[in-house]
């Protein structure tokens, strides 16, 4: 066996898990939303990424409205809260 070869597999082992959630997304919204608006987010991440994006969808009704999507590490959030969180940050 190579010299260091189980901290070589461990590397490994967490590029492929990156890799996973990098193709993997979770997308909350206040209200539930429907077929077609479903299919367009879909459309838009496999766009966004440039591949296939298992898409995971849920509901929040904390976020008051708007949604947030997160892709591995990547989060965009496009809600309500946040944005008056925000605003009342800057008051």
């Amino acid at each position: 066996k190579p010299r260091g070869y189980f901290g070589i597999l461990q590397n490994l082992q967490r590029l492929v898990k990156l890799d996973e959630a990098s193709r993997s997304a979770r997308v909350e919204s206040a209200v539930p939303l429907g077929q077609a608006q479903q299919e367009d987010v879909r459309n838009s991440l496999n766009r966004l990424k440039g591949s296939d994006v298992t898409v995971e969808f849920a509901t929040n009704p904390g976020l008051i409205g708007g949604m947030r999507v997160k892709i591995g590490d990547d989060v965009y959030d496009g809600s309500v809260k946040t944005r008056l969180t925000a605003l009342s940050d800057n008051f």
